[in-house]
């Protein structure tokens, strides 16, 4: 099958450091590849792929500092997109909604992921104008906003059984945090909840320009009055191993819709068990009492701090090869790839040759 992925170009495919969107581009990508899928990336030029790469602009746009506006690159992806068009079976972008007016003519072999939260006044009445453009959630929660929308499937997040070792035991005594320094991530909960636990915390989290006056006014002086508290910054792959499999648990004290929450399935490849609150995708990826905690309140988080050790780091893991592998993501998009109403004559082969995948929500 020739699929074409669309990605941002924020980060580069795969991201150096923080980048959720990007990072499950490269695992579907290299998994499509792997499996013997002619696949054409388009992404930013730095980017590091086995598929054809498009390069639509020299470096990932959040690290160049020549660029002001990011518009105009994506603008010119697109147009790259559409003049390439019929090369494809199947266009599968993870833009949001800048390429809807774009793709009328050929919308029934595309196929686009909303990786975003979708509760904003301003997307309901974007979806009623496009009813016409497939689309796929990455949880079932976060579709409600729109649930009259064209959702063909609903894909969980997937990844590389061998990308995050499995760790028996978490020898680093600590809980950990990581992501955004945002509001809506709630990172004054997880030093709360650490503080209150008598445990040490570590956070490693990016802090985007827009919530710089949050991290200065509410969590820096948080994190000075804590000494239990260390601050690490960014990470990045490498790194994020050992600091997500020391960790007797991830803290993801979340207060937002959360789409799907990728640190959450990473941790449970570690075998590390996460103590969530109870928003969005959160009930659809922690299996209570197994692979983790659902919580609603810091008292409660805090009592399962002290709980952890009824948790076996094995079983955390069973949960994530069972059902978080990029095996399992890739077989649930090519089922839907296959389905489009428009999908090219040249995959009928491979459709009758391959199952169907396990973790696919189909929709009628």
């Amino acid at each position: 099958m020739k699929i074409a992925q669309v990605a941002p170009l924020y980060e580069r495919v795969p991201p150096k450091l923080y980048g959720g969107t990007e990072r499950i581009v490269s695992y579907l990508t290299e998994e499509l590849v792997r499996q013997g899928h002619d696949v054409t990336l388009f992404a930013s030029g730095d980017s590091i792929t086995k598929a054809k790469l498009v390069r639509c602009c020299d470096l990932a746009l959040r690290l160049n500092p020549s660029v002001k506006d990011p518009l105009p690159y994506h603008i010119m992806m697109l147009e790259e997109v559409r003049q390439r068009a019929d090369e494809f079976d199947v266009i599968h972008f993870h833009i949001d909604l800048l390429h809807f007016p774009l793709i009328r003519e050929f919308a029934d072999r595309t196929v686009t992921t909303t990786h975003g939260r979708l509760d904003l006044v301003d997307l309901a009445p974007f979806y009623r104008m496009f009813p016409d453009i497939p689309l796929v959630s990455i949880s079932d929660d976060q579709r409600k906003p729109i649930g009259q929308a064209n959702w063909v499937g609903t894909v969980y997040h997937g990844l590389p059984r061998d990308l995050l070792p499995f760790r028996p035991r978490g020898t680093g005594g600590y809980l950990a945090f990581l992501g955004r320094i945002s509001p809506e991530k709630r990172p004054d909960r997880a030093i709360t909840i650490a503080a209150e636990a008598g445990m040490p915390l570590r956070m490693a989290a990016k802090i985007d320009n827009a919530d710089k006056a949050y991290w200065d006014e509410v969590i820096k002086p948080m994190v000075d009055a804590h000494p239990n508290v260390e601050f690490i910054g960014e990470i990045n792959e490498s790194e994020k191993a050992d600091f997500l499999g020391n960790a007797a648990a991830l803290l993801f004290p979340v207060d937002w819709p959360e789409p799907f929450g990728l640190v959450m399935i990473e941790a449970m490849a570690c075998g590390t068990p996460v103590i969530a609150f109870r928003c969005g995708s959160v009930p659809e990826v922690i299996e209570q009492g197994r692979s983790g905690f659902i919580v609603d309140t810091v008292e409660e988080a805090v009592g399962a701090v002290h709980t952890l050790k009824v948790l076996e780091r094995a079983e955390v893991r069973r949960c994530f090869e069972r059902r978080f592998t990029v095996e399992r993501m890739a077989a649930d998009y090519l089922d839907i790839y296959r389905s489009l109403p428009g999908v090219r004559r040249d995959a009928t082969h491979l459709r009758r040759a391959n199952g169907t995948g396990s973790g696919l929500h189909a929709v009628a």
